[in-house]
């Protein structure tokens, strides 16, 4: 099996020394993808607009490798503050379809820049 990175300007350029993506051929593991905007490199304000920024910069990744978030098996989010789980929720379920991906959710101490959410994406070519 070889692997490819996986690059798009529709998204932003990884903050460290990482792919935005990984194609495996029938597995595309997307990195994670925190709120900022690919344009200005900049955090929107709020949870909700953080979290649909996020979700749609996985929707560029997945994109530049044919995918869509109908082919996405299971996701990891990471919340700054656990008390915005509902707020993120309602973001996230406009992106997935069903089945719904299989979930992990977890709040942690910090995220690069100062991010309010960070998701990650693992999908599954047919």
């Amino acid at each position: 099996m070889s692997l490819k990175a996986v690059s798009t300007n529709a998204a932003p350029t990884a903050m460290g020394p990482y792919s935005q993506g990984v194609d495996a051929g029938n597995l595309v593991f997307v990195a994670g993808q925190v709120g900022r905007d690919p344009a200005s490199g900049e955090l929107p304000e709020g949870i909700e607009a953080q979290s649909d920024r996020a979700m749609r910069n996985i929707s560029a990744i997945l994109d530049a490798t044919g995918l869509t978030w109908a082919d996405v098996a299971k996701t990891t989010c990471l919340l700054a503050e656990i008390t915005d789980f509902d707020a993120f929720n309602a973001v996230y379920v406009r992106f997935v379809g069903d089945p719904k991906p299989a979930r992990a959710t977890y709040a942690v101490k910090a995220l690069p820049g100062g991010a309010l959410i960070e998701v990650e994406a693992f999908a599954v070519r047919s």
